[in-house]
């Protein structure tokens, strides 16, 4: 352990003695670790922290008291805003309210995060003019109402309309609509019949959604499993009804020299292997997402 991370857990440590609380506030890591996780700060210590440069860390500590987060909401930083988007109560009562109105839109986004939101400025945040705030709201608002989803589901900006196809379920009347649309079609596919349309389109998203379907007929799965896709392939070997020998022959048919695209492949046929203990960090596995891909 190098000399800034144990200054920093020891920074953190509880019932240290005042004077070496004060000593390690003019070391950066150390400091920025005590505004961060102390839970006992006084408001001599907070003063000093906000002084030397570290509003940041301390307005992402929950312990820190009220007053003391509203006043950070008003930092000329964003980036302390943000910390204090994130998680701060609505006290004194207007806090949160001036923070959905904040002029950065990476505020208004963290703010999304936050769990004390009434459903009123979550409906706010989801009607936000910046494209961010409202696929930031689709990721941390899964039980929106009715009339939100479909707003997002219709949304003029490419990249919304696809979080809130992967984040909400489609309802029947927009289905047509958002299997017509490039951008969400593939999202929508489980909602949809399987077809041969859907099995050889151009998209091979679409193609691994069809191959990944629920109802997917016999025909089309041994269709898809002849895809040049390899990912495509990949689902079909992931299926519980795909007889074990294609299985196998797909399984041999889709192996590669990456590191990372194998494990990916094979986390994908195995959804119960843990990510975090057998993968590599930066893999992202999932339909549409963006592994890499080899034909």
């Amino acid at each position: 352990m190098g000399l800034n991370a144990e200054l920093s857990a020891l920074a953190a440590q509880e019932d240290l003695p005042s004077n070496l609380v004060w000593r390690l506030l003019r070391h950066p890591a150390a400091r920025r670790s005590m505004a961060l996780r102390r839970r006992d700060l006084t408001e001599q210590l907070i003063e000093e922290i906000i002084k030397l440069g570290s509003a940041r860390s301390l307005a992402a500590n929950t312990s820190v008291p009220a007053d003391v987060r509203a006043r950070l909401a008003e930092h000329p930083e964003p980036s302390v805003r943000c910390g204090v988007a994130a998680s701060v109560a609505d006290e004194p009562p207007g806090v949160l309210a001036r923070l959905a109105d904040d002029p950065d839109p990476s505020v208004r986004s963290f703010l999304a995060m936050n769990d004390h939101l009434s459903p009123e400025l979550l409906a706010r945040l989801a009607s936000d003019p910046e494209p961010s705030v409202r696929s930031s709201i689709i990721q941390h608002w899964r039980d929106a109402p009715d009339w939100v989803r479909r707003a997002l589901l219709t949304d003029a900006d490419p990249n919304v309309r696809r979080d809130s196809a992967s984040g909400y379920s489609t309802p029947a009347d927009l289905l047509p609509g958002l299997l017509a649309d490039p951008v969400t079609r593939a999202a929508a596919v489980p909602y949809a019949a399987p077809s041969l349309d859907l099995a050889t389109d151009p998209d091979s998203a679409v193609r691994e959604a069809t191959a990944a379907h629920s109802d997917l007929p016999t025909g089309l799965r041994d269709l898809l499993a002849e895809d040049p896709d390899v990912f495509v392939r990949n689902a079909i070997a992931a299926r519980p009804d795909t007889p074990l020998a294609l299985r196998e022959r797909i399984v041999a048919s889709v192996e590669t020299d990456n590191p990372l695209a194998e494990w990916i492949l094979s986390s994908r046929r195995n959804p119960h292997v843990s990510r975090t203990s057998t993968g590599p960090a930066d893999a992202h596995p999932g339909t549409g997402g963006s592994a890499p891909r080899q034909g």
